[in-house]
């Protein structure tokens, strides 16, 4: 449904009684925010305040507030979109800063979501500074969760390329969570659009309903399969010290542990081992490391794997030759990565770009790319544009070369394999890749956990993929499993040098990855519901109409759901990466099932039919293990 234009403060079928269009609203307790420096306001504001037609928990309508700075009037549009739901569009006759501004009822709250990498989930207080997403960084969603990991307000802005500033917090006069959404807005431009769900569902289910809604319209190339199996990459295992006999041993072992790519990290580039990116801009192999890279890559593909290369593509390093060419066509230097980020306004660095990573994958067939550290190019406050730009904002350079690169890669591989990584997750580059990573966390089970599930809930078509997940060499087989356990949800990226790994940790890594490969559909493409986003989701369940799989990462008791219901799964699987073995199944009534239990390395310790009595029964599961019910009898 759409309606027509109307003022901002004109209310329709809302039990509220509405302000007049023309007299100034009711504002809200104002949120006190530090260092707003004095004459920031400018001299023309335009109030309003517009009635939404959804109600909070508390039963009271929602109205949003909104503020234009530099313009005296907005035009408003609310559409209904489901029960619980709607969208707000705002636009100016006049270049503005829109500001919309809305309150719950803080009554249950226990998380604050946000696609942040190093969000805890705490409900943050309102005075904290905005997040500012755009195309190379975040995304503009956030969902305040309650109890029973209900949404009380799941909101989204769909500008996903511009700059967005989101703020949320705790409004400490009041007791209430504020949202505020502020973009800036031209005449001729895109209006500010928001979506509003007040709807009470599980949290997941409402950020899984952004992801639809910002992917209308928007067409994705599909993923290469190889991008939703276990992958090999270099870095932890290897670093820097990569070359082309060490990538090819571990090749070779990772296929046979069931992994179907393999990402060589930094360090092909150049004879430096010293970190850092003084050696990224040329792009040229490392002759001593790499002589022939058509013939290397020739000998991984006879593994049975893919390949794929990694590009720091903002950086230019200052002991290249690119760098006297680009130093006068960068963003910012910094130093202490002894390098600089480039500029993609100017179409030279752009062609450049698009030559040097495409002429690699082209002459020696690989089958895609690692894009790394794409959030760099969101420099605070570019510098306006330069004189041989052709693109005006920083965001419009950025899509352009991604564009350019991904028209070139797919006119010789269509089915090209490019991984993002938080937090560049917008969806804006959805187009432009087939995966997105878990950002660095190593030897952090519980960390790539959160990160994992926080990337699989707005990831849209994207398969999502662990931090690279490495251990100890003297580690447990069941701590090398609850590693693998951690990543479930999202395909996991090894990187230990195999070389090195006893049997009982070959093993383990056999029977984990082989579980991931087995349930990849469900697992992956499955309804996620993680469970308490506020104690960094202890339990995790994924499920489609044949089986569901859940984990857990504490002694949680685990509802098995319904079989006699429409949609009642017939397997389940209970992975245990708790050091507690006793795994407590809550059943609504009665039933048989057939009940195998399997350790760390997918030794089969029991096989028997178990009887479940209605509530509570328990079944030891050892740490690291695995547990699958059968009930087809």
């Amino acid at each position: 449904m759409t309606t027509e234009p109307r003022p901002v403060g004109e209310h329709t079928g809302s039990p509220h009684v509405p302000a007049e269009p023309d007299a100034t609203p009711q504002q809200p307790v104002p949120l006190w925010r530090p260092d707003i420096p004095a004459g920031a306001t400018p001299g023309t504001i335009g109030r309003r305040q517009l009635a939404t037609g959804l109600f909070d928990s508390t039963g009271a309508p929602l109205d949003v507030h909104l503020t234009g700075l530099g313009c005296d009037r907005l035009e408003t549009v609310v559409t209904p979109a489901g029960d619980g739901v709607a969208l707000i569009e705002v636009t100016t006759a006049a270049a503005a800063t829109v500001r919309a501004e809305w309150r719950v009822p803080c009554l249950g709250a226990t998380a604050y979501w946000t696609p942040d990498t190093n969000a805890s989930h705490w409900l943050p207080p309102s005075w904290i500074a905005p997040r500012t997403v755009s195309l190379a960084l975040g995304a503009p969603v956030a969902s305040l969760v309650g109890a029973d990991d209900r949404a009380l307000c799941t909101a989204a802005a769909d500008e996903t390329s511009a700059p967005v500033r989101v703020g949320a917090g705790v409004v400490e006069e009041s007791s209430e969570f504020a949202f505020t959404v502020e973009q800036d807005l031209a005449p001729d431009g895109p209006p500010l659009r928001l979506r509003i769900d007040l709807s009470g569902r599980h949290f997941a289910a409402t950020l899984q309903a952004v992801t639809a809604w910002w992917a209308e319209g928007l067409h994705h190339p599909g993923v290469s399969p190889a991008a939703r199996m276990p992958a090999y990459s270099t870095w932890y295992s290897l670093h820097q010290n990569v070359d082309a006999a060490a990538v090819e041993r571990q090749a070779a072992l990772a296929a046979a542990v069931g992994c179907e790519s393999i990402i060589v990290d930094d360090g092909w580039q150049t004879t430096d081992r010293a970190r850092g990116y003084g050696h990224c801009g040329d792009w040229e192999p490392n002759p001593a490391a790499f002589p022939d890279p058509a013939a290397h890559v020739a000998e991984v593909h006879r593994t049975g794997l893919a390949y794929l290369l990694w590009y720091a593509l903002p950086f230019i390093g200052r002991h290249n030759n690119a760098w006297d060419r680009f130093k006068g066509m960068i963003l910012r230097e910094e130093p202490h990565l002894d390098a600089a980020v480039l500029d993609p306004r100017h179409p030279e660095v752009r062609a450049y770009l698009v030559e040097k990573v495409s002429r690699a994958v082209e002459q020696w067939d690989m089958d895609g790319l690692k894009l790394d550290f794409i959030d760099r190019f969101a420099v605070p406050g570019p510098p306006p544009a330069p004189p041989g730009a052709d693109r005006t904002a920083v965001h419009e350079g950025v899509l352009q070369l991604l564009a350019d690169l991904d028209a070139r890669l797919r006119g010789t591989r269509p089915d090209v394999i490019v991984e993002h990584r938080q937090p560049y997750v917008s969806p804006g580059l959805w187009p432009y890749a087939s995966m997105v990573r878990a950002t660095d966390c190593p030897l952090s089970p519980a960390e790539n956990r959160q990160r994992t599930v926080d990337c699989r809930l707005t990831a849209g078509p994207l398969a999502v993929h662990s931090d690279m997940i490495t251990w100890n060499s003297a580690e447990t087989p069941e701590s090398v499993a609850v590693h693998l356990v951690n990543a479930l949800f999202s395909v996991p990226q090894i990187s230990v040098d195999l070389t090195a790994q006893s049997p009982d940790q070959l093993a383990t890594l056999r029977f984990w990855l082989g579980i991931s490969r087995r349930y990849a559909d469900v697992l992956q493409l499955g309804v996620l519901e993680p469970a308490r986003p506020d104690l960094g989701y202890p339990l995790v369940r994924a499920r489609d109409h044949r089986t569901t799989v859940v984990a857990r990462y504490a002694p949680l008791p685990v509802a098995l759901p319904d079989r006699h219901a429409a949609d009642g799964p017939q397997t389940l699987l209970v992975a245990n990466a708790d050091g507690d073995p006793a795994v407590l199944l809550t059943s609504p009534r009665p039933e048989q099932a057939l009940a195998r239990v399997q350790d760390c390395r997918g030794e089969i310790l029991s096989e028997t039919v178990l009887d479940l009595v209605a509530g509570v029964n328990s079944v030891t599961v050892p740490t690291g293990g695995l547990l699958t019910l059968t009930r087809e009898h």
